[in-house]
């Protein structure tokens, strides 16, 4: 079988290297000049330095996404410390973790910050929550993650602690925007994969760049299988013929024949792609309705340490300006003798991408000197900004089941894309199980004795 994939993110790269492991021909075609997608590698020729396209964390409950970094090889370089750290404006820390003391503490409430009456409060809406994340009421999609917590008489405290940093990690959007359903669904899945692994989820990171992780394995898969591999070749149209794939036409009129077709280009990248599909309209639906959310990172070089407790902390009331630091020494053994590389996040960053690349810069270390008493004398010997104004997509109330499943009823095309159908929403785990199905749609269509393989 020939496969053509469409799109050279993680999405795409998991789908080509899964269809190359089953023995089939496959081309991969990329628009831009380079694979990744969202999962970069961003060269800083200033300090001659290759730092990421943001901080891109892992949940141990990745099971597709781990699959993937065993078929490219990759698998070893990334660790799970099972815990990191809550920072408190002053310099004080509390460790978190979702397992073990710590996981029991903040069960029974005891939260930084959370005080007092505000501890019962807390543990009484945390049982409320996951009770109704695991048989979820009707309306569940009408509402925003905002009202819900408010629904069930969440303390501010708690929230500021704990529960909007969670929305924010899971969706990647504000809890006024998101829909309620997208964190309960999410938090359902994470314990379901706890409990089928036995271990609690924990958060880890990749020890190397991200092209390290995620690119040069398949590319050196692609090599070894003769994969042909195509960058700048932009897609104008998935070509279907009596309801079968038969390649796709380039935007240059070039078309290229196949007998399958993975198409895993981005929600905003996929409207018109699909026009010869039956049921294009409603797939078109999501473009319409998972508007983009941005997310700002900034790596900054500093002449010093400023003193982090570990790898990667959360600052408590930080969200919005600044919620998550990390320490690039720690994580990937960096030789801190010429400056100190310390990456931040802000997701959902819609007020932020406004300002200038100075402007975020001051106000990042604003933040810092805040919570790390040892910034107060730092200085910025370079800072770099990334912005990334269609990092995810945001889910709001009554768009459940707007996702489309991977398979189509075209024989021979799937879908794949974090967009698509999957168990997790806007992370590089949903990318990889949408990769997973759309091949198994292409590998089970190959078997049937009507198709042309």
């Amino acid at each position: 079988m020939h496969c053509v994939v469409v799109g050279g993110g993680l999405a795409g790269l998991a789908s080509a290297v899964w269809m190359t492991e089953a023995g089939h021909q496959v081309t991969l075609l990329e628009r831009r000049g380079s694979l990744g997608g969202r999962t970069i590698a961003m060269p800083v020729p200033a300090v001659d330095d290759v730092p990421d396209n943001g901080q891109h964390v892992f949940a141990s409950g990745y099971q597709h996404l781990m699959r993937y970094l065993d078929s490219v090889g990759t698998r070893e370089q990334v660790e799970f410390p099972g815990h990191m750290t809550i920072r408190l404006p002053g310099g004080d820390t509390r460790v978190s973790a979702f397992g073990g003391l710590a996981g029991l503490r903040a069960a029974f409430g005891d939260l930084p910050g959370v005080t007092g009456l505000d501890r019962l409060r807390t543990a009484r809406a945390q049982a409320t929550l996951i009770r109704q994340a695991l048989r979820q009421p009707a309306w569940l999609d009408d509402i925003t993650a905002d009202e819900w917590f408010r629904r069930i008489k969440m303390p501010q405290s708690a929230r500021d602690a704990l529960w909007d940093g969670i929305v924010i990690g899971l969706t990647g959007d504000k809890p006024e925007i998101s829909s309620a359903k997208v964190p309960a669904d999410l938090l359902v899945t994470g314990m379901r994969r706890a409990r089928e692994t036995k271990t609690p989820i924990s958060i880890g990171y990749p020890t190397v760049d991200l092209d390290t992780l995620f690119i040069d394995g398949a590319e050196k898969v692609f090599a070894d299988a003769g994969v042909d591999v195509r960058h700048r070749a932009v897609v104008a149209a998935v070509d279907v013929a009596d309801g079968v794939v038969v390649g796709v036409t380039l935007t240059d009129g070039e078309r290229v024949s196949s007998d399958a077709v993975i198409c895993a280009v981005p929600v905003w990248s996929v409207k018109g792609l699909l026009d010869q599909v039956p049921e294009h309209e409603r797939i078109y639906e999501a473009v319409e309705h998972l508007t983009p959310v941005p997310i700002v990172s900034v790596n900054l070089y500093l002449d010093r340490s400023i003193g982090m407790a570990d790898w990667g902390e959360v600052l408590l009331g930080g969200e919005g300006v600044l919620e998550q630091v990390w320490d690039r020494q720690r994580m990937h053994g960096r030789d801190a003798s010429r400056h100190h590389l310390y990456s931040t996040t802000v997701s959902a960053s819609y007020e932020l991408t406004k300002k200038s690349n100075a402007e975020i810069t001051a106000i990042q270390m604003d933040m810092l000197r805040r919570y790390y008493p040892a910034a107060a004398h730092a200085e910025v010997l370079h800072s770099h900004v990334v912005r990334m104004p269609k990092s995810t997509f945001a889910q709001r109330p009554g768009t459940a089941g707007i996702r489309p499943d991977q398979r189509t009823s075209v024989l021979g095309l799937a879908l794949a894309g974090d967009w698509t159908r999957t168990d997790w929403t806007t992370t590089m785990e949903g990318a990889c199980q949408s990769a997973a199905r759309a091949v198994d749609v292409i590998l089970d269509y190959a078997k049937r004795p009507d198709s042309r393989v």
